[in-house]
This record gives structure tokens, C-alpha cells and sequence, in this order.
């Protein structure tokens, strides 16, 4: 990761810097708050070690404020000496992710870096779905059942989507035509039987188990319990 460090003492500077560096990061430093609010802005960091109290006329909140209101949301990580409750707070509100009191020991420094950057990476998105041997691959748009492919129509893949979602649960007709065919009323026609069965054919007929069901008086439930 590359980050940056705001740091006046040469002597918690060079400390951090070493560990960070070992700890595999690359590291820009400033030892001021104009120079650390220069790097600010003018690179990109995945996240920022900031010493609360700078000289160079700007003060570390002062450059997390600044970057907040320029809507970077790189994620900060403040040092300070100052452990009061209300200061922390303050830092906090100021746009800081998290506030370490100096002294600190580096463990800590990392294992809180450590997790601001994980959560500022993009969480991966699942987009296969599974009940049994039932898979629905939403992104390539493909469905298999015990390894066989299922060739569906549009409509039936949105339905079958829905029903995916909704597993092991009772699905109701309303709720069909509000999420799958975007009516908010009944039209009084029998398309949502009509492409049950049509899905049913495709994901049970031949197969040992079926998997969707018409529950009586409710509504479908694909599931794959008893």
C-alpha cells in the first residue's frame, strides 16, 4: 500500500516509517502540516498517518477537515498526545477514521492500519447462486442442475432469480408481480402460473428431487428441504 505519513518528530517519524516500510508499504513523509497537506492532495494514498499537532500553519485536523470537504475519503489514521475524551471525539468528527494516543506501541499502529484499509477495500460481490445441485451464475447468466446446463428465457432467469433469493421461503403472487413482472396490481391473468410451470419443467423434470414447490393458498417456495 502506498501511504503517507504527517509526522514533525524525527524521532516517531523515522520509528514509523521503519516499521511500515518493513511491514512491506511504501511510505511518503511529511514533517510539516503545509508539505503533508501539499502530498495530500496532490497524490493518491490508500490511507494517511496524521500527527494531530504540526507546525507549517496548518494543524492536522485542519488537513483531515480540508480533505473531507474536497470529498476524499482516503482513510486517516490520527496521532496525538492529547487522550481526553472530548479530543478524541474531535478528532473523530473532524473526518478521522480512527485516533491513537501517543505513546503507542507500532503493533497496535499496524494492526489499526491494517484494518481501515481492509475495510476500505470493495468487498467482493457473490454472484452465484446455489440450493442443492441448483446453480445460478448471475453475472455470466448461465444455470445448471447436477452439472447440466438449463436454458431459460429471460423472464424465467428474473424469476428464478427471485425465487433463488428468497430460498426455503414462501413467495406470493404479489410479491412476484411487484419483483419480477414490476406490477403493482393484479392484471388478472394467469402469466405467473403459466411460467411457474414452464420453470418447474426445466429445473425438476428429470431430476430426483424437486425443488419447486406450489405451497396452497400462498404463493411457490423453492427449497430444498423435506
Amino acid at each position: 500500500m502506498k501511504l503517507l505519513l504527517v509526522e514533525d518528530n524525527e524521532r516517531v517519524a523515522r520509528f514509523v516509517k521503519k516499521g511500515l516500510a518493513e511491514a512491506g508499504h511504501t511510505v511518503d513523509h511529511a514533517d510539516n502540516g503545509r508539505d503533508g497537506m501539499n502530498h495530500a492532495v496532490s497524490e493518491t494514498y490508500d490511507a494517511i498517518v496524521m500527527d494531530r499537532m504540526l507546525p507549517g500553519g496548518i494543524d492536522g485536523l485542519a488537513i483531515v477537515a480540508a480533505l473531507r470537504q474536497q470529498g476524499n475519503r482516503v482513510p486517516i489514521l490520527i496521532l496525538s498526545a492529547l487522550d481526553g475524551v472530548d479530543e478524541r471525539i474531535h478528532g473523530l468528527k473532524s473526518g478521522g477514521d480512527d485516533y491513537l494516543v501517543k505513546p503507542f506501541a507500532f503493533g497496535e499502529l499496524l494492526a489499526r492500519l491494517d484494518a481501515l484499509l481492509r475495510r476500505a477495500q470493495p468487498q467482493a460481490v457473490d454472484t452465484t447462486l446455489t440450493l442443492d445441485d441448483l446453480s445460478m451464475d448471475m453475472l455470466a447468466h448461465k444455470v445448471t442442475r447436477a452439472g447440466r446446463p438449463v436454458a431459460l428465457q429471460p423472464r424465467e432467469f428474473k424469476l428464478l432469480g427471485y425465487l433463488m433469493r428468497h430460498a426455503n421461503q414462501v413467495v406470493t403472487r404479489t410479491m412476484l408481480l411487484e419483483n419480477v413482472w414490476d406490477y403493482h396490481f393484479d392484471p388478472q391473468t394467469n402469466v405467473i402460473d403459466v411460467h411457474i410451470s414452464k420453470l418447474r419443467q426445466k429445473i425438476d423434470a428429470g431430476f430426483g428431487k424437486p425443488l419447486l414447490r406450489t405451497v396452497r393458498n400462498a404463493g411457490y417456495m423453492l427449497t430444498d428441504q423435506p
